[in-house]
């Protein structure tokens, strides 16, 4: 793909409209409690760069970024241009020494997320900034447009946002920042999953999807209580089907994204994996706009049934990645 520059004046427009304003009011309340508990701490230099996914996404980059500006590098495996570029991004991260955070995102293993950003292709560099997101650049970029647009963040994020970066200590053992205990759940929701299971046991999955609901409202970042949502509701959807009249619907209209998108629900309940991800790709393939993002999502979903472990859901990631570009 070719290099295309994304403009920088987009900080610049984010710090003169009121949503900056109050970005800056809530990165100032955070800072304020982080200080009031203790303070946040130094990090080692190899906490300066983060693979983050879909499930901590909120707690590594949207929280992280008010405290300090988050620079998103969208990447994949298979992806040349990416080889080139990740490096130089890894190595001016500690450069900058705390003035700002990379996190890395693998576009395979996290489509949500690429779609949420408006990727196009890959790579592609955004940023986060008291949590507001705006594009940096796009494609294999030169090392010195990217300390240009590096150090253009960096010093919006000061003067609009009041964010210093982070207190960088060398001794400082990899992995050791307070904020690696926000992982663990923020409160005892023992109870709260054993109803969702009980739920689950009685048929009432409606009182599950609540059930687990309730639980990621507080702690979005509980894998049990995603696992278990996305059980309940692919549950809850194929409750009331006519398998025999769902298949038969698709058979006959192999167009109707609606009925591909049923049978692969029966498909995975059925435990035909590899079909019900085969389905919804080629559903991927030969649609476009809203019923493309339909199925998209649906596949998405059936991931976290599934687990992001099982070689499967690797396996079909990549076919959905291909589909996509």
């Amino acid at each position: 793909m070719q290099p295309r520059n994304m403009s920088m004046s987009g900080v610049v427009d984010l710090a003169a409209v009121k949503a900056a304003q109050e970005a800056k009011a809530k990165a100032e309340q955070t800072r304020a409690e982080t200080a009031r508990q203790g303070g946040a701490g130094a990090v080692s230099p190899a906490d300066l760069v983060i693979d983050v996914d879909e499930a901590g996404f909120e707690r590594e980059v949207l929280q992280r970024s008010a405290e300090v500006p988050v620079v998103i590098d969208f990447w994949a495996e298979w992806c040349q241009p990416c080889k080139q570029l990740s490096p130089v991004l890894e190595r001016l991260a500690v450069e900058y020494n705390g003035r700002f955070l990379l996190a890395k995102i693998d576009v395979d293993a996290n489509q949500m997320l690429m779609q949420q950003f408006g990727v196009q292709g890959i790579p592609a560099v955004f940023a986060v900034v008291a949590g507001q997101a705006l594009p940096l650049f796009q494609g294999a970029a030169g090392e010195a447009q990217i300390r240009q647009t590096l150090d253009q963040l960096v010093q919006v994020a000061e003067q609009r946002f009041g964010l210093t970066g982070l207190s960088v200590d060398p001794d400082a053992e990899p992995g050791g920042r307070p904020e690696a205990a926000a992982a663990e759940p923020v409160g005892p929701y023992d109870g709260l999953l054993e109803a969702a299971v009980q739920a689950l046991d009685a048929g009432d999955f409606g009182g599950a999807v609540q059930a687990y609901q309730n639980v990621l409202a507080d702690d979005p970042g509980n894998s049990e209580a995603k696992l278990g949502l996305a059980q309940a509701e692919l549950l809850q959807r194929v409750g009331g089907m006519d398998p025999q009249q769902v298949r038969k619907e698709a058979a006959d209209r192999p167009g109707d994204v609606e009925a591909q998108i049923a049978v692969a629900d029966l498909d995975l309940v059925g435990g035909h994996v590899e079909d019900a991800f085969g389905r919804l790709i080629d559903t991927v393939q030969r649609t476009a706009g809203d019923d493309r993002d339909a199925a998209r999502m649906r596949l998405v979903e059936l991931f976290e049934v599934v687990g992001p472990d099982d070689p499967r859901v690797a396996a079909a990631r990549r076919a959905l990645a291909r589909a996509l570009f």
